[in-house]
């Protein structure tokens, strides 16, 4: 399951690199599938259900914003590949993750949130009815509360 949400994560993401800055680079894509799997398993095992999609994405916007710190410290400061560069941006740390930003992964958290359920339980769906015996863990329909 997770390998598949993690070429999901990671195309999504290179896409919306492409849509917002007009290109893209191999490691958006790792951070992308990474990203897009730690906020669906945490959103399986860690998040409770009764939390609303705000909070939810807020916490999903920190673990973003720490993983993609890591990635710029990796490939821009240490390797030197210039992926991405923040300092311009007011209140940025090391010019690898910003305020700015930060922000935006709180809506896009969203989406993924609800895209990660809705996958999951599509799978689960279609496996019951295509195989009815095999074992898969039990899910309910996605459900929310925006605030």
């Amino acid at each position: 399951m997770e390998a598949i949400l993690f070429f999901i994560g990671g195309r999504l993401y290179t896409w919306i690199e492409i849509l917002w800055r007009g290109w893209t680079h191999y490691s958006m894509f790792i951070l992308g599938g990474a990203g897009f799997v730690v906020l669906g398993l945490l959103n399986e095992h860690k998040i409770p259900w009764h939390w609303c999609l705000l909070r939810q994405s807020v916490v999903g916007a920190c673990i973003i914003t720490v993983l993609e710190f890591f990635t710029g410290c990796i490939v821009n400061l240490w390797l030197k590949w210039g992926v991405w560069d923040y300092s311009n941006l007011p209140f940025n740390l090391y010019g690898q993750i910003c305020l700015y930003y930060f922000l935006l992964w709180i809506p896009l958290c969203m989406v993924g949130i609800v895209l990660d359920d809705w996958i999951r339980y599509l799978i689960y769906v279609t496996v019951k009815k295509l195989s009815p015996w095999t074992e898969i863990q039990k899910r309910e329909r996605p459900r929310y509360r925006l605030v």
